[in-house]
């Protein structure tokens, strides 16, 4: 014959029992507080240096240089609801990838946390032009 401890339900805590028992737990947790950001932090900053680490990682196929370093990013602004609007252009109108590019671009970034609409306008002016690679794309181009 069970005993009589165990045929008892266990009785739920009070309201107020069960916040001082939360606030107690709160008072364990073995996290630090989070530590005050550097003077001068901007976190929209942050976001995008890894939008453009995104960008970089977009090619154009028959050129071996992202089109970061490539020059044909012209405009990449954030706006305070964290939207990514960005201008780029292509090496030449009739560019094979022309319609396949600005949605590998617009895929990327949309895939870096934080961020949530994005959209990507193909311009062609100013015509994009060699000498709109920065130093790094011309020497793995050999182009000095």
């Amino acid at each position: 014959m069970p005993n009589e401890a165990m045929m008892q339900r266990p009785v739920a805590p009070t309201p107020a029992e069960a916040e001082a028992q939360m606030a107690a737990d709160a008072d364990k947790t073995d996290f630090a507080p989070m530590p005050k950001p550097p003077e001068g932090y901007d976190p929209r900053e942050e976001l995008m240096d890894r939008v453009v680490a995104a960008i970089k990682t977009c090619y154009d196929p028959e050129i071996p240089v992202d089109i970061w370093e490539l020059g044909l990013v012209y405009r990449v602004d954030m706006d305070g609801e964290r939207n990514v609007e960005i201008d780029m252009t292509l090496t030449s109108p009739m560019c094979p990838v022309a319609g396949e590019l600005p949605e590998q671009v617009r895929q990327a970034v949309k895939g870096v946390e934080d961020v949530n609409e994005v959209k990507i306008e193909l311009v062609w002016e100013p015509p994009w032009h060699q000498g709109m690679m920065s130093e790094e794309a011309r020497l793995q181009l050999d182009m000095f």
